[in-house]
């Protein structure tokens, strides 16, 4: 979607939309009974949605190619996410508040479990408390490197931040996350001649990581994904005349809210706390997007029944949203997590749309085998939710005489 187009036919009116983002929602049939965790899940009243709604499969990027998060919810929120590319690092700095300059380039780190030949055995190293992560941030904080500062942040459980600030440093660089088990973390490299610098800067901070991690077991060993510079990008509300509110629990979901503009809303853990944020600022802006990071955990840990425990959590929820009286309700994912494959795929996402002026389709339930044959289409893109949202909404002006 061309942003510059839209903004054009954008006109104002109270109407409020809800965004709920079921992280890595999509799934994969199951051997036993030829169901994927949402067509598992007991979802009475995401079904009754369906039924009044009109439903399809979104492709976050592309057809074939497996998104990341970011990716994902660019695409959601209307940024084409082959042009808008901002990484981890970035969205990790801003999802804690930390206060990103514009020389600074920031990647996110996960601790990670190698063994005696320095293989990567776990690429979360047991997803350690938070608790441990801030002991062991503070031994990578006495790391100096000559001619940058350096900052360690604890992000969540495995997650940390490493942001170098000074001057020729660039963000060009690969991640050192070979993202699978059984390989060794990859060398840090330069993606042009302006990374040489930073390359080695990178390469010596891992090495007296290296050191100082060696017996912290499970935590042994550090990964780096997503260095980047922070952009400068049309915020939301500029672009689609939208006050913004996220409620998200997890840092990175929080940067990317930050980095479009998004009011970032102070939540509990709890799904139940998140839709109490919701109704607690109802009032106080048009457009809310609700992320729910379990489901995409559980996938990930290959955990198809606490995967499915998620979705039926969320629906438990859904008579709440209701009784707000919003006027367009959109239910998705930024991709499909599939617990048989533990990691993100590229398979279509499944999407929900309702509002009181939506083309109600013939789906009843809402599922990937019901979804394909939704009014929406099997395969639109993900870039194209937000206009038809803004239409639902009366948001839109006609184009042209």
């Amino acid at each position: 979607m061309d942003l510059d187009f839209i903004k054009k036919l954008i006109k104002k009116n109270d109407t409020k939309i809800v965004m709920i983002v079921m992280d890595g929602i999509g799934g994969l049939p199951r051997e036993e009974d030829g169901l994927t965790e949402l067509e598992t899940a007991d979802t009475p009243n995401l079904d009754s949605l369906a039924a009044k709604g009109v439903c399809g499969l979104q492709q976050p990027v592309a057809s074939g190619i497996t998104p990341g998060s970011g990716p994902g919810h660019l695409a959601l929120f209307g940024y084409d996410p082959v042009k808008y590319q901002v990484g981890r690092g970035v969205l990790s700095a801003l999802g804690i508040g930390f206060d990103l300059k514009p020389e600074d380039v920031a990647a996110r780190g996960n601790f990670c479990t190698i063994d005696e030949n320095g293989v990567v055995v776990d690429r979360r190293a047991g997803r350690i408390p938070t608790e441990k992560n801030i002991e062991l941030c503070n031994m990578l904080k006495g790391i100096e490197l000559p001619g940058v500062d350096v900052f360690v942040e604890t992000v969540k459980e495995h997650r940390f931040l490493l942001v170098l600030r000074g001057s020729g440093l660039s963000g060009d660089l690969i991640d050192t996350d070979p993202q699978r088990v059984g390989e060794k973390p990859l060398q840090p490299r330069g993606l042009s001649s302006e990374a040489g610098k930073t390359v080695e800067l990178v390469r010596r901070f891992i090495d007296e990581a290296r050191t100082l991690l060696r017996n912290q077991h499970p935590a042994n060993m550090i990964l780096f994904r997503g260095f980047s510079k922070k952009p400068c990008w049309p915020s939301m509300t500029e672009v689609f005349g939208l006050n913004c509110a996220a409620i998200a629990v997890y840092p990175m979901y929080r940067g990317l809210s930050r980095l479009l503009g998004m009011h970032v809303l102070e939540t509990g853990q709890a799904i139940k706390e998140e839709f109490d944020t919701l109704e607690d600022n109802w009032d106080k802006f048009d457009f809310f997007f609700l992320h729910v990071k379990k489901t995409d955990s559980y996938g990930e840990d290959g955990d198809f029944v606490r995967k499915v425990k998620v979705i039926e959590e969320v629906d438990r929820e859904i008579p709440r949203l209701l009784g707000l009286k919003p006027d367009v309700i959109i239910v998705t994912g930024d991709h499909s997590t599939p617990s048989a494959l533990k990691f993100h795929s590229w398979h279509p996402v499944p999407v929900l749309l309702w509002s009181k002026y939506c083309r109600a389709d013939n789906v009843k339930q809402f599922g990937e085998r019901a979804c394909i044959s939704g009014g929406l289409g099997p395969r639109i893109p993900a870039v194209d939710i937000m206009p038809i949202v803004l239409a639902n909404a009366k948001r839109l002006e006609k184009y042209g005489a």
